[in-house]
């Protein structure tokens, strides 16, 4: 279980976490890369929050949601230590496509280290083809 945290302004979920040392590169700073494992870490997290899958059962489970494209705005680093408080919002639903944001910043100071956008994909995982959100998921996601 992750320590409480207080969501970012117009966030209603967020998730805490430290900086591990595996995380760092030679000049004691987190690599890039490391960013978007944590917006993974804070995606799950999320979804568990949401409680969808217990609330929609086989509605939510036969399709799951790939990323398409992701976008991340380094604005600072964090460093070896640092607790980072992740929260999460859906920004949009589109038709098959829903649009998150991330924003990861630094639980002592509350200074924002990384925004990002990632857009996912609702896909069919028999046929690994995407397709459109069912109503009762849309209905679920509209009133987080």
């Amino acid at each position: 279980m992750t320590p409480a945290c207080t969501p970012r302004p117009g966030f209603a979920f967020a998730t805490r976490f430290r900086v591990r040392y595996a995380e760092i590169d030679g000049q004691k700073v987190v690599f890039n890369s490391r960013y978007l494992e944590y917006a993974d870490v804070a995606a799950t997290e999320f979804w568990e929050w949401t409680g969808i899958a217990e609330a929609l059962g086989p509605v939510w489970t036969e399709t799951e949601f790939h990323v398409r494209r992701s976008e991340v705005d380094y604005l600072k680093p964090f460093v070896w230590g640092d607790s980072v408080v992740a929260s999460v919002r859906i920004d949009r639903i589109g038709g098959s496509s829903l649009t998150q944001r991330y924003e990861l910043a630094h639980a002592d100071t509350g200074d924002l280290h990384a925004v990002i956008t990632m857009v996912i994909v609702n896909v069919h995982l028999p046929t690994g083809r995407p397709v459109p959100i069912a109503d009762p998921v849309r209905a679920f996601l509209e009133v987080l």
